[in-house]
């Protein structure tokens, strides 16, 4: 058992509850569902003496309260080996729950899993599921016994991480990434598991091969003719980060401009947040066992397709699907919850159900036998059978956004309104001269030392 330091836990009490991490002001009833929901996970522990507002309130040490822990421990089947640590300084009781070497355990409750900061009941099928899979350790669990973590850290991206999660920096780095759940211990000796690879190693797909993500764009609605292709080789939250970026270049913007403001309104014409949460789902949910697929953006002419390797999880029949979660990587998942990538375990596929209704966008199609697809059929796709007006629906779109870009400079000259639209000078005339023929344009004074006067109709 490694005791625990005071910096150990000023830091505990900074982070909150978490994947191995559980708070509790007195010993009650609900107590077993914890040290089983640890046991059948990857260990950990739960403080007695500290609220669900992370303050420390103590309790009175006693034998028979003692006592009462270890009955409640031993009466799980199989019993949960436990250590008790005494907290003098706090009046705070440390129960630290390993891993059960006899899983899955049960309470008289029922069975109980950790997922993310909670300890949730597991039904039949989670069980059958949980059974079949022992043996083989979660993904996102597996120590990295083969990387030194001092010098594989990034302490760069580790720090990001710490401001998303608002979380202060500690001068204790181990500490920090075990109670992030990013290592753990082996005979006395601290590693990196995948998931502090994913999220704070260096170089991390030169560790773990095929966790780059592939974003493409092709001409037309096929793959025959590719226009653009980005492989993202960062850390986990880089990859989510850079698709997004990678997404809004080639997706269209429309602009919106109004008499209130004479801001530009910048509008992507599928909604960022679902194009996120898309995002999000496929590199915290895909099966990162099988490593002969990568997680892939593709954006056609009709449709933008997000898919990772893996269909459902094990235990979450297809009937059930968005009505409850079943997470295949819960440690990622807890470090994406802690810095606000998602709002709650589950809610992705109905946050970008709701973003797009908002926006009045297609729903998106979801595919889950093979691999987890999602397509998003774009609503600015036109088809091509009418030139003339597709023609003119894009110099449209070139005089929106020449007026956005007056709105924003009014001095702004024709020569770098051609550089940043990518037309030539004449282009830029013929389109200005357009505009002053419909009264949406105006020129106060000259050519030099003027400006433009954006006319609202």
């Amino acid at each position: 058992m490694k005791k625990t330091t005071e910096e150990e836990l000023a830091l505990v009490l900074e982070e909150g509850e978490g994947y191995t991490l559980e708070f509790k002001q007195n010993i009650n009833s609900d107590l077993p569902k914890g040290l089983t929901a640890f046991a059948n996970a990857s260990g950990g522990r739960i403080f007695i003496g500290v609220d669900d507002k992370n303050q420390i309130t103590g309790c009175s040490f006693s034998n028979k309260l003692f006592s009462q822990i270890e009955t409640m421990a031993a009466a799980c089947d199989p019993p949960v080996a436990i250590e008790i640590e005494k907290l003098q300084k706090h009046k705070i009781i440390v129960i630290h729950v390993p891993e059960g070497a006899n899983r899955p355990h049960r309470c008289n409750k029922g069975f109980y899993l950790r997922n993310g900061a909670s300890s949730q009941k597991m039904s039949t099928l989670d069980i059958t599921a949980f059974i079949q899979a022992e043996g083989k350790v979660r993904f996102d669990q597996q120590l990295r016994l083969d990387l030194d973590w001092k010098k594989v850290l990034d302490e760069n991206r580790l720090n990001h991480f710490l401001t998303l999660a608002r979380i202060a920096p500690k001068t204790d780095t181990k500490n920090l990434l075990l109670n992030l759940g990013a290592g753990n211990y082996k005979n006395d000796q601290f590693y990196l598991n995948q998931t502090g690879v994913l999220f704070f190693s260096k170089d991390p797909t030169q560790r773990l091969f095929h966790v780059s993500v592939v974003c493409a764009l092709f001409k037309g609605t096929t793959k025959a003719y590719i226009l653009d292709r980005k492989e993202l080789t960062g850390s986990l939250l880089e990859n989510v980060e850079d698709a997004l970026i990678f997404l809004k270049k080639h997706l269209q913007l429309r602009w919106e401009i109004t008499r209130k403001s004479t801001r530009r309104n910048e509008i992507l014409e599928l909604p960022e947040v679902a194009l996120r949460e898309a995002m999000v789902n496929a590199v915290c949910h895909r099966d990162y066992l099988e490593q002969g697929a990568q997680v892939m953006v593709e954006i056609f002419d009709d449709r933008l397709e997000i898919y990772n390797p893996g269909g459902l999880p094990k235990g979450l029949p297809e009937k059930d699907f968005g009505k409850r979660s079943v997470c295949r990587n819960p440690n990622i998942a807890s470090l994406l919850l802690r810095c606000d990538y998602i709002e709650k375990m589950g809610s992705g596929i109905e946050r970008i159900h709701a973003a797009l209704e908002k926006e009045n966008c297609p729903q998106v199609k979801i595919d889950f036998h093979t691999m987890f697809s999602l397509v998003f059929l774009r609503p600015t796709y036109i088809t091509p059978q009418d030139p003339e007006k597709t023609r003119e629906k894009t110099r449209e779109k070139t005089r929106e956004k020449l007026l956005a870009l007056i709105l924003d400079d009014p001095k702004i000259t024709i020569n770098q309104l051609a550089e940043q639209i990518g037309l030539t000078r004449n282009g830029i005339e013929w389109q200005i001269a357009q505009l002053k023929k419909q009264g949406r344009l105006k020129r106060i004074g000259p050519d030099r030392g003027g400006h433009w006067k954006v006319i609202n109709a």
